[in-house]
């Protein structure tokens, strides 16, 4: 007696919440106007199926955006990211107001680049902080070509020459730095001009 009870009580009721679960889904509008015992069923299962598609949607998107983000700005955290770059840059019709950028040519593409327009309190880290994002400091050969030389009297005061890993890492660091604002002043960004000597020596001779 003790084990047939439960049995036949069990299968009675697996049974009847089976069978009305199935007109339930189907007849939807009916159900509603009814409002029997069935309704509530119907009511459960409508909300497992939202929520079930409501995880279902928003889970591979916010993925994707992870993986983008970290695709796009794979750069150590100790140095300037891609957004910040491009938050404080000006726009070219920005740019056009200043008188700095007049004349601005990029110049010959090589590794060393030429920063001018720095403000007074423009310190080696600082330059160090945006350019370093454009060096691998894991390769040793790498860290030894990054170089620094910041100038801070005399004529030459408030420029820089940077030197990079190679001629694309400084052509990607013009295009991405040249006017991005430091201390209240934005900064002109061009290839240096290593061969300039013996272009002026040229210049000179056509000139006579």
């Amino acid at each position: 007696d003790v084990f047939e009870q439960p049995q036949h009580v069990g299968h009675k009721k697996i049974e009847f919440h089976i069978t009305t679960d199935i007109p339930a889904v189907l007849q939807v509008n009916s159900e509603k106007e009814e409002r029997n015992g069935k309704g509530v069923y119907l009511h459960a299962t409508t909300e497992v199926n939202n929520t079930g598609f409501g995880r279902i949607f928003p889970a591979p998107s916010s993925n994707d955006k992870m993986e983008t983000e970290e695709e796009d700005d794979e750069i150590p955290s100790e140095f300037i990211s891609r957004r910040d770059l491009e938050k404080n840059r000006l726009s070219r019709e920005e740019m056009e107001k200043y008188s700095v950028f007049k004349n601005y040519e990029p110049g010959d593409p090589n590794c060393r680049i030429y920063v001018k327009n720095l403000a007074k309190q423009v310190q080696e880290k600082d330059l160090k902080f945006i350019f370093g994002r454009y060096v691998d400091f894991q390769s040793e050969e790498e860290r030894n070509m990054f170089d620094i030389r910041l100038m801070k009297e005399g004529r030459m005061k408030g420029q820089a020459f940077i030197g990079l890993p190679n001629e694309k890492a400084a052509a990607k660091a013009l295009k991405e730095a040249n006017g991005y604002v430091l201390f209240e002043k934005p900064m002109v960004v061009q290839f240096a001009r290593s061969a300039r000597p013996k272009q002026d020596a040229s210049e000179g001779k056509r000139k006579k």
